[in-house]
């Protein structure tokens, strides 16, 4: 997974691809350059990176997707928290609402996903 991550400039990059997929390398380019403010180099080379660590893929200067974005994030959390709390859930959700008040959106949020989670278990 350490292979998956990706920094906050390539994670921008990365959800240009995503939004406008399938993309072609010279358009992907050409947006990075009005979003990001990059060179055609920087560009190419990002990219190459990305599909170095299986992310993206680029066939004949066509560029889509290997992984959704909602399953890359999820593979980012997951890893996060193996490496930073063990592997806890409840250890990384007690440190984040100790330094930032829940709401009751939140609470309820967080009781409805465990609640599928249960039911879906069963």
């Amino acid at each position: 997974m350490s292979e998956l991550k990706a920094g906050s400039a390539e994670a921008k990059f990365a959800d240009i691809i995503w939004q406008n997929e399938p993309i072609s390398s010279s358009l992907l380019a050409a947006k990075s350059e009005e979003a990001l403010g990059w060179k055609k180099t920087t560009s190419f080379t990002v990219l190459k990176r990305l599909c170095n660590k299986g992310i993206f893929q680029n066939v004949k200067g066509t560029v889509t997707s290997l992984i959704s974005r909602k399953d890359y994030f999820s593979l980012q959390s997951e890893q996060f928290v193996k490496e930073t709390f063990d592997g806890s859930l409840p250890a990384f959700v007690a440190a984040f609402a100790s330094r930032k008040k829940l709401s009751s959106e939140d609470i309820a949020e967080l009781r409805r996903i465990v609640d599928e989670y249960e039911e879906g278990t069963e």
